[in-house]
């Protein structure tokens, strides 16, 4: 009888281990984090809406429950600018001209004053033309940014709108009989223009005026640049009174902003 041969079995070592994925799961988990930080960084020097925008989508990624406009828009069915809320208005346009491209290079010469009328926005004339050329009625680029800019924040508003225009002292060089009256009301009519075709409601203006050099902004100094502006006059609502405080069998409160539109 032949002797049995030895059964051997022979077993495969893999050495793969020392190379496996392992550091795929790290290096992605490197990219991720790369990535988040980049994204935290983009969005700490985005504006005040995408910053909203982003945040609402991490809240509600369906984008049923809240809709984010503007700084101030959404707002048109909740927000109404009123004497007590105005400072607020204020504070928001301010935030959101600060991210215009040229705030920097704009922002003395923007001004803005809460009043018994309502909130005026000033935009101011430099010595060679900041908003408007001088004698010319188209705004330049830094003025239609900053109109368009105020218009959409504006738009979202129930709130009216009265613009005006001034001019300086000095008497319009020109041919025929265009003056500085013209040109007051012609640059108070081209912002208005430009407003509502960017997001101003066409019913939001009530009145266009254009006071030529009768109400300076230094009477002391008559001819200064600054006395050459456009000013946005962004009227309050008048709350409605409530229903047993109106006199019996009077007359219902006016709605707010039905002021007879005129040009001065």
């Amino acid at each position: 009888m032949a002797d049995k041969q030895p059964i051997i079995i022979k077993r495969k070592v893999s050495h793969g281990g020392h190379h496996g994925g392992a550091w795929k799961v790290a290096y992605a988990d490197f990219v991720t984090a790369m990535m988040a930080l980049f994204i935290v960084l983009w969005l700490m020097n985005s504006s005040k809406q995408i910053q909203e925008a982003v945040g609402g989508y991490f809240k509600d990624p369906t984008g049923t429950s809240k809709k984010v406009g503007t700084n101030l828009a959404g707002a048109a069915e909740n927000f109404a600018v009123t004497k007590d809320n105005m400072k607020h208005l204020k504070e928001q346009l301010q935030k959101a001209i600060q991210q215009t491209i040229h705030f920097e290079k704009l922002k003395d010469h923007i001004e803005m004053t809460v009043t018994s009328e309502g909130l005026r926005i000033e935009l101011l004339e430099g010595k060679n033309g900041t908003f408007f050329e001088k004698g010319v009625a188209k705004p330049t680029g830094d003025g239609e940014e900053i109109l368009i800019k105020l218009a959409q924040e504006l738009g979202g508003l129930p709130n009216k709108v009265a613009i005006e225009g001034h001019t300086d002292a000095k008497p319009y060089v020109g041919a025929g009989s265009y003056g500085n009256w013209e040109l007051s009301a012609d640059r108070a009519n081209s912002a208005r223009r430009l407003m509502q075709e960017n997001g101003l409601g066409l019913q939001q203006v009530t009145q266009v005026r254009g006071y030529a050099d009768q109400r300076l902004r230094k009477p002391a100094d008559p001819e200064d640049a600054s006395n050459r502006r456009i000013t946005l006059i962004v009227q309050h609502l008048v709350k409605p009174e409530a229903d047993d405080e109106k006199p019996e069998g009077g007359p219902a409160p006016k709605a707010p902003g039905t002021k007879a539109a005129g040009r001065g």
